[in-house]
């Protein structure tokens, strides 16, 4: 069957209504950098669209459109701005089914993943709503009594937005929306895998008021390239980036030029730790959310599970029962508990590193091995008795696959758990309040979920330690990622 016979009548739209132009200056525009950029839909592996591919020349004239736009948006009151916001809000409440419809077609996850992600990326809209006007300064005394120290927050300026696959919507929103509160302009560069939602996206915000110039879209086959010129731009004062470990290295060693400031949420290794006195099944329970969600291609996902040996055995046949019974189909199939993976490179590296786990001596109680079907289906997988060597311990796993390892002290678990490069988040489970907090505090991280299974939340800091990340997004911190504080020595 063709794409135009096959997708509307399970999505309930057409795809060929997703713009596939540039968003520039308030209008779509064809890109001058070659070839069309073709979407595959990972269910099934056939195309679904071709969007346009931008030059660098593109790239710079959207961070025009950008400073263009900025000296209008920077001087709109926080009031307008902030009902603005509300409006997006508003609009991506208001077309959740057809967005979240869209994320499962070009990401691949199951639509109750993709619902789940449409909720959480629109709220980022209306909790930025509330900050825009509450970006409060500072007024007191020196100390010696000379003058007064006044403190304000201005816009940062024209900001670079580079967003990953894994979440188009929430990724998007999660920058644009504290940008745009602190009176900011940007420019956003979505992964090439899931541009659609992005330029959907677009349309709504022009339709909520967004001054043209303000956010501006753009895909290119040539990411580095176009960055890198973005980022040797004179007017362009911030990057936020959200992607692997590897390219946030490069990205910061670009900015370094024009010292550019950053906000880096990079790679993960999220240790799960089950403690001998858990409840064993709510800590299955967060399992299934800190492991399966997103099918694992999340950079929360729980990585290395921790188990205490008098129990791993249960903890690890519960997951596996779990795990078992997930419907594997197409994303978009509201009967789906587990859809494709990305891309036939993500299902074959993962394949590998489960082959690596087993030849070195771990068990597979569930899946183990790619699915032979259209698409890029690696099924949901638990591995036991995973040995310290095995190359799952120490890569980001990236799908739906949970390595289990034991331990027997406090302070092995803790450890153990720290002993990696990555520091975004750590699960803990136990019943002893003063131990879960203990160790909640021991953990290398930037986030901890103490008997949850999730923990993001727009209100809350999202970021890590170490080579996880630089910045917060989220939460009164991240509207101050895109201020610029200044101080003013007054005397009356």
């Amino acid at each position: 069957m063709t794409m135009s016979q096959t997708f509307p009548s399970i999505l309930g739209f057409d795809p060929g209504d997703i713009p596939t132009d540039l968003w520039i200056g308030g209008r779509w525009i064809k890109g001058r950098g070659g070839d069309p950029i073709v979407v595959t839909d990972p269910s099934t592996g056939q195309e679904i669209s071709r969007v346009q591919n931008a030059s660098v020349e593109d790239a710079l004239d959207a961070v025009t459109a950008a400073q263009d736009a900025l000296p209008g948006w920077s001087a709109t009151p926080p009031r307008k701005r902030s009902e603005i916001l509300r409006r997006c809000y508003e609009l991506m409440t208001e077309r959740a089914a057809m967005l979240a419809s869209l994320i499962s077609l070009e990401n691949g996850k199951s639509l109750g993943d993709a619902k789940g992600e449409v909720a959480y990326a629109a709220e980022f809209f209306r909790w930025f709503a509330e900050e825009a006007v509450r970006l409060n300064g500072e007024l007191y005394n020196a100390p010696s009594g000379a003058n007064r120290i006044l403190l304000g927050h201005k816009p940062m300026g024209v900001s670079v937005l580079v967003t990953p696959w894994n979440f188009p919507a929430a990724m998007a929103t999660r920058k644009i929306a504290p940008a745009l509160a602190a009176g900011c302009t940007c420019v956003l560069k979505p992964a090439t895998e899931t541009p659609l939602t992005a330029y959907a996206l677009a349309e709504i915000y022009a339709e909520a008021g967004v001054p043209d110039g303000v956010v501006n879209v753009l895909t290119t086959g040539r990411s580095g390239t176009a960055v890198s010129a973005m980022l040797h731009d004179p007017r362009v004062r911030k990057l936020s980036f959200t992607g692997s470990t590897e390219v946030g290295r490069v990205l910061l060693r670009e900015a370094s030029d024009c010292v550019v400031s950053c906000s880096m949420e990079l790679g993960g290794n999220a240790p799960f730790l089950v403690f001998e006195d858990a409840d064993l099944d709510a800590a299955i329970d967060g399992a299934m959310v800190a492991k399966m969600r997103n099918g694992g291609e999340a950079c929360t996902a729980a990585n290395r599970f921790l188990v205490h040996s008098d129990i791993a055995d249960a903890f690890a046949g519960g997951l596996a029962k779990r795990m078992d019974a997930l419907k594997i189909d197409v994303g978009y199939d509201a009967t789906t508990g587990c859809g494709p993976l990305i891309n036939r490179d993500a299902m074959d590296r993962i394949g590998g590193l489960v082959e690596d786990a087993v030849a070195r001596g771990a068990h597979c109680l569930a899946g183990g091995k790619p699915l032979d079907r259209p698409g890029f289906y690696f099924p949901p997988t638990v591995l036991a008795n995973v040995p310290d060597g095995a190359e799952i311990t120490s890569a980001e796993i990236f799908g739906p696959v949970a390595a289990i390892s034991t331990f027997r002290t406090e302070e092995e678990a803790i450890a153990r758990a720290n002993s990696t490069e990555y520091g975004l988040i750590s699960y803990v489970y136990t019943r002893d309040l003063a131990r879960g907090l203990r160790v909640s505090e021991a953990m290398d991280s930037g986030m901890v979920g103490l008997n949850r299974g999730v923990v993001s939340d727009p209100a809350a800091p999202f970021g890590g330690s170490k080579q996880s990340g630089l910045g917060r997004e989220g939460s009164h911190h991240g509207i101050l990622e895109f201020c610029e504080v200044q101080y003013i020595a007054a005397e009356w």
